[in-house]
């Protein structure tokens, strides 16, 4: 019998890793708690599952998003033709609907003859050939033996937008466009005047918040990556309309102008029945949330069919503890994949658990670790989660701030992106070719 692999945690990262030691001919035993326990932020038994948004960024090459999800499909990605089956329209963003989504990996999974899905809690750490994936809401049991073993944990607190039911919405005081008119009009827009956003405001900064738990208020320690909205609006009456609620490339038909401020609405579903509120991440109590978002024009009659949580999570310090390909430095088989290893969104965590995957099938087949190059996005990623930057680390998404500056000057910022993007496609492509 071939040596057999371990992967603990059915999230993205989980899954995209056994499916890569599973094409490596690997047998895999995927362990996954649900639904037998749920993290504070799981609802639904499904691999895969989507708990913030349901956007995984940008298509276009030349952004980060689009860039990294192209090397992932030519890294024979599970997740990327999955979620283009389950697309919904996102203007220039690949958007998805999420029940469809984490059900169809599911489904691949389980079809899969060589992993072996089992449903129950780890509490104890393998010694040898296996990927840790079980994200940053890791549960309590487990997480004692990650920090036994690492000997470092950092931890931040993560939050979720609300999602309203499109048929409350008042659609004569919302339009429909795109930022830019880039790709087709899928987003809905809540113009603000400036009244409407001073008073939108003042409610947000005063609202009552969710209470902590008396045990996570010593780590409570914000994440600039998911800002809650209340706590991003406190740092001055602006700082929303240069953030969630910029009106830039936007314009009112009504009035032909751009707005004050704009909330924008995204698809949460194929059918378009629900929609999130962009960059609305929050820890307002519920009934605050109802109230204080009820005074964003078109919203005042809106159904919450999901409001805004908030929950700790944590990472590990991961430049001092884990290799390029998501290894650990003193256990060269043990491996760390997803959003737990400082990586921050859903492909960036996918990215980690496929190098992690095919690094361990390749240790096992007695071959090299797959490290990337790091002119590649994949690579780049993989690169500052094992050497971090120059000041404490924090978690980090795709960027093409990661990658190597080009050797000629080009001025324009998208001539530019494009310009990286397809250099960083063709060094994937020529290391790929070159792989043994």
């Amino acid at each position: 019998m071939k040596e057999h692999a371990i992967v603990i945690g059915g999230g993205l990262a989980g899954c995209e890793a056994a499916w890569q030691l599973s094409q490596a001919g690997i047998p895999v035993m995927l362990y996954e708690m649900k639904p037998n326990k749920y993290s504070p932020a799981h609802h639904h038994e499904n691999l895969a599952e989507l708990v913030c948004s349901n956007s995984l960024k940008a298509s276009r090459l030349a952004s980060a998003g689009g860039l990294l999800k192209t090397e992932m499909e030519l890294q024979d990605s599970l997740l990327i033709p999955c979620a283009k089956a389950c697309a919904v329209p996102a203007g220039g963003a690949l958007a998805v609907d999420r029940e469809q989504f984490s059900a169809l990996v599911t489904e691949k999974m389980q079809k899969q003859k060589l992993i072996t899905v089992i449903r129950e809690e780890i509490t104890e750490l393998p010694d040898k050939n296996a990927i840790i994936a079980t994200g940053p809401l890791t549960s309590d049991l487990l997480a004692e033996k990650i920090e036994l073993l690492c000997g470092n944990r950092l931890s931040f607190f993560d939050a979720a937008a609300p999602v309203v039911s499109a048929e409350s919405l008042a659609m004569e005081k919302i339009f429909l466009q795109s930022r830019y008119d880039r790709g087709e009009a899928d987003y809905l827009n809540c113009p603000m005047n400036q009244q409407e956003y001073e008073d939108f405001w003042n409610a947000l900064v005063t609202a009552e918040k969710a209470p902590l738990h008396e045990h996570d208020k010593e780590f409570f320690k914000v994440y600039e990556g998911c800002m809650p909205v209340e706590v991003l609006a406190s740092r001055g009456i602006d700082t929303l309309r240069f953030g969630c609620l910029k009106p830039v490339g936007l314009r009112d038909p009504k009035t032909g102008k751009r707005p004050y401020a704009v909330v924008q609405l995204r698809r949460e579903n194929k059918n378009a029945t629900m929609f999130n509120l962009v960059g609305f991440q929050t820890n307002l109590k519920f009934n605050e949330q109802k109230r204080v978002f009820g005074m964003i024009p078109g919203l005042e009659h809106a159904e919450f069919l999901r409001y805004g949580v908030m929950h700790r999570n944590f990472f590990l310090n991961s430049p001092e503890l884990l290799n390029p390909d998501y290894s650990l430095r003193n256990a060269e088989t043990i491996f760390f994949a997803g959003q737990i290893t400082g990586v921050e969104g859903y492909m960036e965590s996918a990215s980690s658990g496929m190098i992690a995957g095919k690094s361990l099938a390749r240790k096992l087949q007695g071959k090299s670790a797959y490290i990337l190059p790091k002119d590649t996005m994949t690579g780049a990623l993989a690169n500052y989660v094992s050497e971090g930057g120059i000041s404490e680390f924090q978690p980090m998404g795709a960027n093409m701030g990661l990658l190597p500056a080009l050797s000629e000057r080009i001025k324009g910022k998208q001539e530019r992106y494009q310009k990286t993007a397809e250099l960083a496609v063709s060094r994937l492509t020529e290391f790929l070719q070159n792989l043994e």
